[in-house]
């Protein structure tokens, strides 16, 4: 089993490989979710702002 931040750096790796780009600030905003620092709406909202979806 591994560490939630070592989750998130196989999942950024992975994502990588399809030609997107994580950065440390995304990496960190999973990190919140995952601790239950912020909600699943909280993060949603700020993964599409950063991917430039508005509505």
């Amino acid at each position: 089993m591994c560490s939630n931040r070592e989750a998130i750096e196989n999942a950024a790796a992975s994502v990588e490989m399809e030609g997107f780009k994580i950065t440390e600030q995304d990496k960190k905003w999973c990190e919140k979710l995952q601790n239950k620092e912020i909600t699943f709406d909280e993060y949603l909202s700020y993964a599409l702002k950063q991917a430039g979806v508005t509505a």
